[in-house]
């Protein structure tokens, strides 16, 4: 029996969470529960799992983390607040299902520095893919890691076609809905570009043997080429609940937590070269990750605040990664410190919406 502590509870991740646990009660047990602001169903998931243990906001989920023990720490909070949460679970000894992709990308080397080796299992659906598929070599035999991208709802269109792109097809997603900023991240591929750097981060490859390709039909969620030249790829229907599954019990299995491909119907998986003329966010972010230090949370802290005022109306879809841009270029730091990220990703808020406000 597997404890575990569940933060971000209410929300996509942590409801499916709470769906494959409840399907295995007997495999696991929730000792703990934290959200942002909803008291309401929090405490309804409390009384349905038998949780004494409950917090809000990331502090409170921090401290829940210190004090509570268990085997597991589900990170499902959305955002860079994240953080301190994730270097809690470290700190505690448990294994951390991170969900929570910006505490890695902005933690950078505090949080690296801090897991011990296999403490922290990817619950990303691509990052999921490539630890599984890792698990068929050595590091040293891997050549290349392959993330796979939906493309999202402007694959295929030129940049001028983007121009007057409103929010409501910003958000038109053909696979996935992930709320506000994921699901314009992933339009612009600013998401993926921020799953490089995680990837980087999290099985230790350089950015130069980091690649994406555009698979929109979602199939195929990431792969590793090896030396010798074969190419291992993890294949499922689209369903979270197996990345999930995986990362409260890595690296074991759960029988049927998932559907797997219909192989008796006829299929066909497309692959393609990312444009990165039309869509520039990736190569930015391997650039960005390569600066290391604190540009990782500025480019994520700039982006937030570009999208959100895309979504406003006070700029174009095109201005988002403009924006983006002339932040992160006069951006200067000497250290990565918890200090220096909380001051560089206020500062990248600021001078973001300084920024939006000279193109309103």
């Amino acid at each position: 029996m597997r404890k575990i502590i569940l933060l971000g509870s209410t929300g996509s991740i942590g409801t499916q969470t709470l769906e494959v646990i409840g399907a295995n009660r007997d495999r696991f047990e929730v000792v703990g529960l934290a959200a942002g602001s909803n008291r309401t169903l929090v405490e309804e998931q409390a009384a349905r799992f038998g949780v004494k243990h409950i917090a809000f906001g990331a502090e409170q989920a921090a401290q829940l983390v210190r004090d509570v023990p268990a085997d597991v720490v589900v990170n499902g909070i959305t955002g860079s607040v994240g953080l301190g949460p994730t270097l809690a679970a470290l700190e505690s000894g448990a294994t951390l299902a991170l969900a929570n992709k910006e505490s890695l990308i902005v933690g950078g080397e505090l949080v690296t520095s801090r897991a011990k080796p296999g403490q922290i299992v990817p619950v990303d659906s691509e990052h999921s893919a490539i630890a599984q598929a890792l698990r068929s070599g050595e590091h040293s035999e891997v050549r290349r890691l392959v993330l796979t991208a939906s493309g999202g709802p402007f694959r295929g269109r030129t940049r001028d076609s983007l121009r007057d792109v409103t929010p409501r097809e910003a958000l038109a997603h053909p696979t996935w809905d992930m709320g506000l900023v994921v699901t314009t991240n992933s339009s612009t591929l600013v998401n993926k570009g921020l799953e490089v750097i995680e990837a980087h981060l999290l099985f230790d490859v350089p950015y130069d043997r980091i690649a994406v390709t555009v698979h929109p039909q979602s199939i195929v969620h990431s792969m590793v080429e090896f030396v010798d030249g074969s190419t291992i790829a993890q294949a499922s229907p689209p369903d979270m609940r197996l990345p999930i599954s995986l990362g409260l019990d890595w690296p074991n299995r759960v029988a049927g937590v998932g559907a797997p491909l219909d192989w008796t119907t006829a299929s066909t998986w497309n692959f393609e070269p990312l444009d990165n003329e039309v869509f520039p966010a990736v190569e930015m972010a391997k650039a960005v990750g390569a600066a290391g230090l604190t540009f990782p949370a500025v480019f994520n802290a700039a982006n937030e605040q570009a999208v959100l005022a895309f979504h406003a109306g006070a700029i174009g879809y095109l201005d988002i990664l403009d924006v983006v841009e002339q932040v992160v270029q006069s951006h200067e730091t000497t250290e990565l410190t918890l200090d220096a990220l909380a001051e560089a990703e206020s500062w990248a808020r600021r001078t973001a919406d300084a920024v939006v406000a000279t193109r309103s």
